[in-house]
């Protein structure tokens, strides 16, 4: 089943609220919707690899589904949340980033952030289907929407191979493609 972007600036703001007593999941949350990359590409980083994160640093990573490289860059929004959470947590530099607090030395899995974007999403009493994969899409679709950052940047950034595949994560809607066709020339 495919999971939905979150589309609303206000909704993305109230779960970061939501998360201000647990600065482990917040951290997930904004590199999540702030970075572009999939969540088992976040849960694979190590402290070692972020520790000194600063802003526009950047880490490269090998994307875990495709085997192709991709950076995360620390902009400001994932700066604090890091910042936050390294002061907050005690962890070792050899630690996951998001080390599940039930299996020692392993990072959480992509069904506990499933099951944890799910909570997150119905404690704001948003309603849809939402996963683990929202936050990548609810970058895509506030690049987007927000920015107006071009689908090829999108789709060279999401490392996709058809551009059916980035109009899927950008949320393009048929209702939205309707109404271009009112525009008169």
């Amino acid at each position: 089943m495919k999971v939905q972007p979150i589309i609303e600036l206000r909704h993305v703001r109230s779960i970061k609220r939501l998360l201000a007593d647990n600065p482990r999941d917040k951290l997930l949350f904004v590199m999540g919707v702030n970075s572009g990359l999939r969540v088992q590409d976040l849960l694979a980083l190590r402290v070692h690899q972020v520790r000194d994160l600063k802003l526009g640093d950047r880490i490269a990573i090998q994307e875990k589904k495709t085997g192709k490289p991709n950076v995360l860059i620390a902009n400001k929004e994932i700066v604090a949340a890091l910042e936050e959470y390294l002061a907050f947590a005690q962890l070792e530099d050899r630690h996951y980033l998001f080390k599940s607090r039930k299996t020692a030395n392993s990072p959480l899995t992509t069904l506990t952030v499933t099951k944890k974007v799910k909570a997150w999403t119905a404690a704001i009493n948003l309603k849809g289907n939402f996963g683990a994969h929202t936050l990548r899409k609810t970058w895509a679709y506030h690049q987007r929407k927000t920015f107006g950052v071009s689908w090829e940047i999108l789709a060279k950034r999401l490392n996709h191979s058809s551009p059916s595949v980035t109009r899927r994560y950008m949320g393009v809607q048929d209702e939205e493609v309707e109404e271009v066709l009112m525009n008169a020339i």
